[in-house]
């Protein structure tokens, strides 16, 4: 087997990667850096540019499914130039393969899975959101996500089965969100933020890499919650973090204004809650490595810390 993923440099697609290529599953990647292209076994780069409709058809060589995670990072302040830009970062990659698509033979393509986002569903503290869930929240990322995912639909079109897997908070000790909140944590500043009740669905990187292949050998078409079996709630969330890295607690709760002023319309992300379902991808057949948030932390932070320990015994000796 051979996929394409666009962005196979970022975060996810790193560890897509390396799974896929344990797995024996030869990879060809798009990048906008043509610095980043390199030609190896099972892992060829292509350069494309989704701002001017550039991609090089070559990519499509003896793909049977095409993964694509383009798109800027929400974890910037959303100034009105930059909400522009997360529109058109994922309206426009999609469109990009869409179009290049139809000038490729597509005889042995047979699926596209793309990225969404868990922001699609509305805030609630009692609501647990299944993928049937039709109301849409009515903030900004409710709209981003719904015209991403509208766009996602053209490939049916093409023949293709379209998969749409809706992100939660990804767990990694390379990068994301762990890190930026763990690190208050480490030096003892630490704290939920506002009633901390607000519910977080989460999943371990491993799991998410592995659902995006998952999808693909099961031949797996529709909308699917890419969220580990047992959310949690912000204090649950932070009191965990604390633990596995052994630190105290000691500040109160963080005020909602307080990151407001700090962070701009982006802070409402720190304060949604979706209780989110992941019971349709496993009655698929996918079960998860990492069904708590303790054993995704441990997996997580742990290395962060070890690494941290070699680093601290080597100076010792300089």
């Amino acid at each position: 087997m051979k996929v394409l993923i666009a962005g196979a440099t970022g975060l996810i697609g790193s560890e897509m990667v390396r799974q896929y290529h344990h797995k024996n599953v030869a990879v060809n990647y798009l990048t906008t850096c043509k610095g980043k292209i390199v030609s190896i076994k099972n892992y060829n780069g292509f350069y494309w540019d989704p701002k001017e409709g550039e991609i090089n058809l070559k990519c499509f060589d003896g793909i049977s499914a095409i993964i694509n995670l383009a798109g800027a990072s929400i974890s910037k302040r959303w100034t009105t130039s930059y909400k522009k830009e997360l529109f058109l970062s994922r309206i426009n990659s999609l469109r990009t393969l869409h179009k290049a698509l139809l000038n490729v033979d597509r005889g042995n393509i047979a699926s596209i899975v793309s990225s969404s986002a868990i922001g699609v569903y509305p805030t609630s503290l009692i609501n647990l959101y299944t993928e049937d869930e039709k109301e849409v929240d009515t903030g900004f990322l409710g709209d981003l996500v719904k015209a991403w995912e509208n766009e996602m639909d053209a490939f049916k079109d093409l023949g293709l089965k379209v998969v749409k897997i809706r992100i939660g908070l990804v767990l990694s000790s390379k990068g994301g969100a762990l890190p930026e909140m763990s690190r208050p944590i480490n030096y003892y500043v630490g704290a939920a933020f506002g009633t901390g009740k607000q519910w977080q669905s989460w999943i371990y990187i491993s799991d998410l890499a592995r659902m995006f292949l998952f999808v693909i050998e099961k031949g797996l078409q529709g909308v699917y919650n890419g969220v580990a079996p047992n959310p949690v709630t912000n204090s649950k969330l932070t009191k965990e973090i604390a633990d596995t890295l052994n630190k105290p607690l000691l500040l109160p709760n963080i005020p909602q204004i307080v990151m407001k002023v700090l962070l701009g319309e982006m802070a409402s992300i720190l304060f949604a809650s979706q209780r989110v379902s992941s019971k349709k991808i496993e009655e698929n057949g996918f079960v998860f490595r990492y069904q708590n948030i303790s054993c995704a932390l441990e997996a997580s932070l742990k290395i962060k810390t070890e690494n941290a320990q070699v680093t601290s015994q080597g100076s010792e000796y300089r």
